[in-house]
């Protein structure tokens, strides 16, 4: 249990710019994860273990992408009690993303509007800053897992393509991503669905999504044997390393068929639904409703568990979905789970309701399934 709690940081929090605010929550982990100052925001971890697309997770709340672009807080980050986190998007080039400001608090309604833009470091920082990490380490030294010795945390490593790089190159960027990334994930999410790069949308058509999956399952058939592991009996075994492509909410049935055939026909490992939605319908007269970006919170999780209920009933009962988009209580993440996703995860409610949502959304969810 955390010794602060969060309900007295979030008026301080809150008074100020939400892009200084996360920064600052940020740095803030940076500096104390791995130290006893840990102690001020960690939680016991509700050990739920789930399996999804060949991964042994914990339990079944991780964070969504977009909160720790650069890979600086996986220590901190784990802490509160996830059973996986998701780190990114990054990009093959450092970029700036769209001009500030560019996240606006919507606290009438619970939500969020973004348009950050992939902004990150670049691909060369992200994996620096995953070899930093105590998470890498102990990676690295825990080979088996003894019995009745706890699963470790998982991390998926979410990539994109940079704003500059034309859209019809965009398979370019992706591939060198997941090449970077392939030996340190124990997933990699492809994001096309981020309103906020120009064209990254039109990924999710027909034929974009056909070509783009193609090349990746190509390259990660080569990664996976050029990763691969000496077994017991010597012999060797490619390193699988699941993909997940992460779509968006704005899309119609017609649209999710046609995604969800092309995921079976390529071999993709799972998916992640949703991203922002560029609705405003349910946050009309609210104050920054306007504003260009995705919106997140609480107005998307009806849109995002309609599309889930979807992709569940397109891909059979077997297929790996994780669920994402409008979490703001524990109740929320069953209704995910309900809705057809495996596993949820969280990023806006974060915000909003602090890190005792990630121990309330696990208890609640292993109660009930």
């Amino acid at each position: 249990m955390s010794l602060i709690p969060y309900a007295l940081a979030r008026p301080f929090l809150f008074s100020l710019d939400p892009e200084t605010a996360h920064e600052l929550t940020l740095k803030a982990l940076a500096l104390t994860q791995g130290t006893p100052l840990q102690l001020a925001y960690g939680a016991s971890r509700v050990e739920d273990p789930v399996e999804l697309a060949g991964l042994s997770l914990p339990n079944r709340v991780g964070l969504a992408a977009g909160l720790d672009k650069n890979a600086r807080c996986i220590d901190g980050l784990g802490a509160l009690g996830f059973g996986f986190i998701e780190l990114g998007t990054v990009t093959p080039l450092a970029q700036a993303g769209n001009p500030k400001p560019r996240i606006f608090r919507m606290p009438q309604a619970q939500a969020l509007i973004n348009r950050l833009g992939f902004n990150n470091q670049g691909l060369a920082v992200f994996i620096a800053n995953l070899k930093r990490s105590a998470w890498y380490r102990h990676r690295l030294a825990a080979h088996t897992l003894s019995a009745g010795q706890p699963r470790p945390m998982l991390v998926g490593l979410n990539i994109g393509k940079n704003a500059a790089t034309p859209i019809e190159r965009a398979t370019d960027d992706y591939l060198t991503c997941l090449d970077g990334v392939y030996p340190y994930a124990d997933y990699v999410t492809l994001n096309i669905s981020s309103p906020n790069t120009k064209n990254l949308r039109t990924l999710q058509s027909d034929a974009a999504l056909d070509q783009l999956l193609a090349a990746v399952a190509q390259r990660r058939a080569e990664l996976a044997r050029h990763y691969s592991k000496t077994n017991g009996s010597g012999s060797a075994q490619p390193r699988h390393v699941p993909i997940f492509v992460k779509i968006a909410p704005d899309l119609d049935a017609a649209q999710v068929s046609v995604i969800a055939a092309t995921l079976l026909r390529h071999g993709i490992d799972g998916v992640i639904a949703t991203n922002t939605t560029l609705s405003r319908a349910a946050v009309k007269g609210v104050a920054h409703a306007d504003e260009a970006g995705g919106l997140s919170g609480q107005p998307l999780l009806e849109a995002s568990n309609h599309v889930l209920t979807q992709l569940r009933a397109a891909l059979g009962a077997d297929y790996p979905i994780i669920g994402v988009g409008g979490v703001m209580t524990a109740e929320d993440a069953l209704s995910k789970i309900r809705a057809g996703a495996n596993v949820v995860q969280i990023y806006t409610g974060l915000i909003y309701q602090g890190p005792t949502l990630v121990t309330q959304a696990a208890n609640l969810i292993k109660k009930n399934c």
